[in-house]
């Protein structure tokens, strides 16, 4: 496991964001851990952390977008302040994101900060990606709206190696269907090798093996490797 994957595991530990037990998903799924991301938002240090681990990320892809695009509502902070730390790193990218309530006065568009031109790259950053929801949501807002413009990547925090509405990952479905590069800082994967192989320095988990064995029969039954 790459020092930064193990590195992105403890702060979600740290921060309260990585929890294990018994949890529904949105998609009516019983998983055995849940990636809370609210926790990454409680206080400046913490999103500073947080806009590192993301920032480190996209300089790895070298990806040509323009824009980048936070879906409503955590995307918004969280393209913020990415947005932020790529600037002091001398990268300067428009700032997109949408509202969920279409409203009737004042301001009246759907999308907020920087309006996407024809012809713009988007990347879309975002906590978690289960069935690529807020791919398909942005990209309908841009073709509601009239703009031309094309969504190259989707970065995220945690890659759960799910199915998506087929039989592949989520990941690979956003891809064979939009043609677009999904990135992530880590993955269920790397989780479990965390738990199973916790390095001496770092935080131990109590039945780290139980809910190491537990989420391989999650990736059994709902995984994309099997």
């Amino acid at each position: 496991m790459q020092v930064k994957k193990i590195d992105f595991i403890e702060f979600m530990l740290q921060s309260g964001a990585l929890l294990f037990g018994d949890f529904t998903l949105k998609s009516g799924r019983q998983s055995p851990y849940f990636i809370n991301a609210g926790e990454f938002f409680k206080d400046g240090e913490q999103l500073l952390k947080l806009s590192e681990f993301y920032t480190n990320m996209i300089r790895g892809t070298d990806v040509n977008f323009k824009v980048l695009f936070g879906p409503a509502y955590k995307g918004i902070p969280l393209a913020s302040v990415v947005a932020l730390k790529l600037a002091e790193n001398g990268t300067t990218y428009k700032v997109s994101y949408d509202r969920k309530e279409r409203k009737d006065h004042g301001e009246v568009g759907m999308i907020m900060g920087y309006t996407p031109k024809d012809g713009d790259k988007i990347a879309i950053i975002e906590d978690v990606t289960a069935a690529g929801t807020s791919v398909r949501e942005v990209i309908s807002l841009l073709e509601n709206s009239g703009i031309d413009a094309k969504v190259v990547a989707l970065y995220i925090s945690i890659d759960r190696m799910e199915k998506g509405t087929g039989d592949i990952a989520a990941t690979e479905q956003i891809k064979r269907d939009y043609g677009i590069e999904v990135y992530s800082i880590a993955t269920t994967t790397d989780i479990i090798d965390y738990l199973e192989n916790t390095p001496e320095d770092c935080t131990k988990i109590p039945n780290s093996e139980m809910h190491a064995a537990k989420m391989r029969e999650y990736l059994a039954k709902y995984g994309a490797l099997n």
